[in-house]
């Protein structure tokens, strides 16, 4: 495994389980000091405890910006810099918009995209003084519509644009901003739909690839946009996707 982030400091939120975790693991094997946020502190500690590298971890709710200034404010106390930002926490939301409590779209809204905005806010002048990056975890529902995810392609989408947006804004001060967009992803958050075999099947019919990422399959993506491999990329929603984008809908004809 490289080593190309040593002696650099990364921020993940959303980093106890899912593809936060899986980014988490893989920064620590590629020598990063990690800053790590999420709701659940203890499986956050727990976590820590795996990686052998150096770690804070702050309990972390990215709705409320107060926690996502004091998780930025944890890595410059404790580290004096952050080079990457991982904006990774996320809420998931099934059903139609005239459904359900207007809570509930409120809650993706500001877990998802306002997230997104408290943390890259708190962080860009740390990240301008380090010529940092960010890497944003969207989705292939930030690139295209999905049945009975309206709450949850809305943020989505938000986060896609305001990557494209913000890297256009940052570039000026040296600052690299991009993002993922995974397909099915097999995390806590879709845990459910593994125990619907004939769902599962049906989007795995969808990608050419024939099967859901692991965060794994996310992760090396991630490092690699925040790595200085990717210094001249910026402003890219990159789907991570087993091929589903490149379809155009049509099914297969054998």
């Amino acid at each position: 495994m490289m080593a190309r982030f040593s002696n650099k400091v990364v921020v993940i939120t959303g980093a106890a389980s899912g593809i936060g975790e899986g980014a988490a693991r893989r920064f620590a094997e590629e020598g990063a000091t990690l800053v790590l946020g999420d709701i659940d502190k203890a499986a956050l500690d727990k976590l820590a405890g795996e990686l052998h590298v150096t770690v804070e971890t702050r309990e972390t709710d990215v709705s409320d910006r107060a926690a996502c200034e004091a998780l930025v404010k944890a890595a410059i106390d404790c580290f004096g810099r952050i080079d990457v930002l991982i904006n990774d926490a996320g809420v998931d939301h099934l059903g139609k918009v005239d459904e359900g409590d207007f809570a509930e779209f409120t809650k993706v809204i500001e877990t998802d995209l306002y997230g997104v905005v408290h943390m890259s806010r708190a962080a860009i002048p740390h990240l301008r003084q380090s010529k940092g990056c960010i890497v944003n975890v969207s989705s292939v529902s930030g690139l295209g519509g999905d049945w009975n995810h309206s709450f949850y392609c809305a943020a989505k989408g938000a986060v896609s644009n305001f990557t494209r947006a913000l890297a256009m804004d940052e570039a000026k001060h040296g600052v690299r901003v991009n993002a993922v967009n995974p397909s099915l992803t097999y995390t806590a958050l879709t845990a459910g739909m593994k125990e619907q075999p004939e769902l599962i099947a049906k989007f795995e019919e969808r990608i050419p690839l024939g099967r859901g990422a692991e965060p794994a399959d996310i992760s090396g993506v991630i490092a690699f946009l925040a790595s200085e491999d990717a210094h001249f990329v910026t402003g890219v929603n990159l789907p991570v996707d087993g091929g589903l984008t490149a379809s155009n809908g049509q099914p297969p004809l054998s």
